[in-house]
């Protein structure tokens, strides 16, 4: 991390002190979690939280990208590489989805941007762990399919921008502009299937 950014220093009750937060920030969000409930859920003090977290917002974006790379590498054993693309890019839509409409991903986002001059890393690191992640197994899956003459596609990752960018379609701006704060299955269901049918009616063989 630069010198803009909080250090994370680690040490014996460094996993305590994430598993602890982890389990608060999921069931109450970012602004929902005090720093006492997530001292007691950790099982330790506060003095012990600050001295491996100076700020709140540190410790919630380390859990966000421990979370992200969790539901990648996930999502890398669920794709059969050899599978036919609708069927893989519908679980990963499915995925992708998921995790852009979880309280999580909502707080990480709102943070990053409210923080992007202060804490230029804490995005940085979110990207880094999550979208980019995923942009290289999509393009990874992607470079099969087109050797098995499956898919066309020019430039890997602009198509993988491409399908991220589909995913997002109708709920990622009014998740944003807090027009709504969670959806029905209808409603992911019918962003899943335009982004999967959208992205072949382009890049199929």
């Amino acid at each position: 991390m630069n010198i803009c950014t909080p250090e994370i220093r680690k040490g014996r009750k460094f996993d305590q002190v994430v598993e602890g937060a982890r389990a608060v920030f999921l069931a109450k969000g970012f602004d929902g979690a005090s720093v006492d409930d997530i001292a007691r859920a950790a099982g330790v003090s506060k003095a012990t939280l600050y001295s491996y977290f100076p700020d709140k917002r540190v410790l919630f974006v380390e859990i966000a990208t421990q979370e992200c790379r969790r539901q990648a590498d996930e999502a890398l054993e669920l794709i059969d590489l050899a599978a036919p693309p609708r069927q893989v890019l519908t679980k990963a839509a499915e995925r992708m989805v998921g995790f852009l409409t979880s309280d999580l991903a909502q707080g990480v986002f709102r943070i990053c941007v409210a923080e992007s001059e202060k804490f230029p890393e804490l995005g940085r690191a979110f990207y880094q762990s999550g979208p980019m992640l995923g942009r290289a197994r999509l393009k990874q899956y992607f470079e099969q399919a087109i050797a098995r003459g499956e898919l066309r596609i020019d430039d890997l990752d602009l198509a993988a921008d491409q399908f991220a960018e589909l995913c997002k379609a109708d709920l990622f701006p009014r998740m944003v502009f807090g027009i709504s704060r969670s959806f029905t299955p209808e409603e992911t269901a019918r962003v899943i299937h335009g982004a999967v049918e959208t992205f072949l009616a382009r890049y199929a063989a």
